[in-house]
């Protein structure tokens, strides 16, 4: 049986995926034999507002700085951690106008969580961008991903390896073409991230849905029925029982995945169980930082506004943003 290479993972590099498929059945093709998650949670490393955390403004930190760099902000001075936040100010109010609304916080705050996909993307630029223009074309990323494939055919006779081929090139260049907002056939550094973590952008999620649907969807009549939706997660062994946590999923699924009761998911229900509409972290962090640092109330912050309450976004813990500070925007 041909892997499936992963929904909401990126686009494999060619050597895994050529490792994939000549390693052949084995453990690397095997089914988890416990719960696999589909849901995707936008800001997952922002959760919820701790009660205790009113006085140590820890969870402001992390959700301003993000967690792993807030950390080294422990080894900062005051001084060093003032000087630094009015930098990131400056980044933060994206319209230039002197202030810091809770949209454009809330789309700072967003943006640091969602950091890696960002430093993902930077990692890999290099192996696909071949002419060094600072776009990946189409072009190119097939070369860099099939071109193997492409230009030995008769390496890959089984069967089941000419049909992943074949599905999942068109698959990515459908998936490209999204992500391709202009329409110029090459990704811009946004354009491919959106490719690559699609997940993460709203104008990508019928395509994160549709590949959803065909991973499931094994009998191809467009829906995904209760027992497509236990073997997606679960390899049943042959008269072998039913893990608890596998009756408990085929009661989720008729109870909460079958919206309509007609025994089957179709795209809209699909949608709603892979992107539920959750209560928005980062837009309820962002107005509680502006409210408790909104002096003259007019419902947004200057830098000096920032700074006066310095503790509460940074304190004594931050992130090495010297760092940060030089690198390209579009890599953070």
């Amino acid at each position: 049986m041909a892997p499936r290479l992963g929904l909401l993972l990126p686009p494999p590099p060619p050597l895994l995926l050529l490792l994939l498929l000549l390693l052949g059945p084995g453990p690397l093709r095997a089914k988890p034999t416990v719960r696999k998650e589909r849901v995707v949670r936008p800001d997952s490393e922002l959760g919820e507002r701790p009660a205790e955390d009113n006085r140590s403004f820890q969870y402001d930190h992390e959700a301003f700085l993000g967690k792993e760099e807030a950390k080294t902000f422990d080894q900062l001075t005051p001084e060093e951690s003032q000087e630094r936040l009015g930098k990131i100010v400056g980044r933060i109010d994206s319209d230039g106008d002197g202030f810091v609304t809770t949209e454009e916080l809330k789309t700072w705050i967003k943006r640091v969580q969602k950091r890696y996909i960002y430093e993902n993307v930077a990692k890999v630029w290099k192996d696909y961008d071949r002419n060094k223009d600072d776009k990946i074309s189409w072009e190119e990323y097939k070369q860099a991903t099939y071109g193997y494939y492409l230009e030995n055919p008769e390496e890959f006779q089984d069967g089941s390896d000419q049909h992943t081929f074949k599905k999942m090139l068109p698959r990515d260049e459908r998936r490209f073409n999204m992500a391709d907002l202009d329409g110029d056939k090459e990704a811009t550094r946004e354009e491919f991230t959106a490719f690559m973590h699609p997940e993460e952008f709203e104008h990508m999620k019928d395509i994160v849905v549709l590949e959803t649907l065909e991973d499931i969807d094994k009998n191809g009549d467009g829906f995904v029925d209760q027992d497509e939706y236990i073997a997606d997660m679960f390899a049943h062994e042959e008269n072998g029982p039913e893990p608890d946590w596998v009756v408990t999923e085929r009661e989720q699924f008729s109870d909460f995945r079958d919206l309509n009761k007609d025994g089957k998911m179709d795209k809209e229900e699909i949608r709603h169980w892979i992107l539920p509409q959750d209560y928005d972290h980062a837009q309820a962090e962002a107005r509680h930082l502006v409210y408790e640092s909104d002096k003259d109330k007019d419902q947004k912050l200057t830098k000096e506004e920032i700074l006066e309450n310095w503790n509460m976004f940074v304190g004594s813990q931050a992130t090495n943003y010297g760092e940060d500070l030089t690198k390209n925007h579009d890599e953070l």
